[in-house]
């Protein structure tokens, strides 16, 4: 039984198409996106450690001023704060209540109050911002990874594809050379039976 050799198919070369579009479409594309796309190709890694980068960039101000944020926004502080001003009263009406230093209406009380507002919004708003600042990095790390992770799963698309295109054209080939042989052995039969 003679075996033929495998005739080649006019196949289109899959990878030159998908480079030629990737090249044309990647100029179409932002250069961020463009970024993503080149770092995969060059197969270099995008996820990292975007807070542990921000954190370590900060100035002692903004360090400063988060920890501030942090003490001012906690159950601690309120309750702390609201034992001072209650003992504040107490001091002033009741201990001291003929020599007291801020009698009743309290002004003292309330230009320290008014003046802690006054220092607190602020750093609690660049704190804010920071965070803010923080979250947007992290959500641009977070669409990166997610364009590197699409990109590789067209990869692995592309590649589960090519495998299957390469089994189906070797089963066709084995069908086709089952077809031969049971043409040959037809012949044999019928040549032995005349």
């Amino acid at each position: 039984m003679p075996i033929t050799p495998r005739i080649p198919r006019p196949w289109v070369d899959r990878q030159a198409t998908a480079r030629t579009l990737m090249e044309t479409e990647l100029e179409k594309l932002p250069a961020d996106e463009r970024e993503i796309v080149e770092r995969f190709i060059r197969r270099k890694h995008i996820a990292r450690n975007v807070l542990k980068e921000f954190d370590q960039s900060m100035s002692f101000g903004e360090r400063l001023s988060d920890r501030i944020a942090e003490i001012g926004g906690s159950w601690t502080f309120i309750l702390l704060f609201l034992f001072f001003l209650a003992a504040w009263m107490v001091f002033n009406s009741f201990v001291l209540h003929k020599q007291a230093f801020d009698p009743y209406p309290y002004i003292l009380l309330n230009l320290a109050l008014s003046c802690l507002a006054a220092l607190q919004a602020p750093v609690i708003m660049m704190s804010q911002n920071r965070q803010a600042d923080a979250d947007r990095a992290q959500a641009k790390n977070d669409y990166e990874v997610n364009v590197r992770a699409e990109l590789e799963i067209l990869q692995v698309h592309e590649k589960i594809n090519a495998t299957r295109e390469t089994e189906l054209t070797e089963l066709l080939e084995i069908a086709r050379r089952q077809e031969e042989m049971i043409g040959a052995l037809q012949q044999r039969l019928a040549a032995s039976s005349s």
